[in-house]
């Protein structure tokens, strides 16, 4: 059986995937494609600790689409403020 992110371009620097790296998941979070992100909304439906390791990181890493995810978050019943500080990625990146 392949990992769900065997095909993403977003894992194009790991061999493996690893539910546990909260390296990979930003990296995921980052540069993933729709289905990628699909997959890891599946899993939070039934995840609450995923849930909180979105949440941490989508506050502490600088992502394209943070309030993306905090509304991701809040529909699967997380309590979010989506106009919370976030990392501004384009300050922080070369993008």
């Amino acid at each position: 059986m392949t990992s769900p992110f065997s095909q993403s371009p977003a894992m194009w620097n790991r061999s493996a995937w690893d539910w546990r790296s909260d390296e990979a998941l930003a990296q995921v979070l980052d540069r993933g494609t729709l289905p990628d992100w699909r997959e890891i909304y599946q899993r939070a439906k039934v995840d609450p600790g995923l849930r909180v390791r979105v949440h941490r990181l989508v506050l502490t890493v600088p992502l394209p689409l943070p309030r993306f995810w905090l509304s991701a978050l809040a529909s699967l019943g997380e309590r979010v403020d989506v106009g919370e500080s976030v990392p501004d990625y384009y300050s922080r990146t070369s993008v």
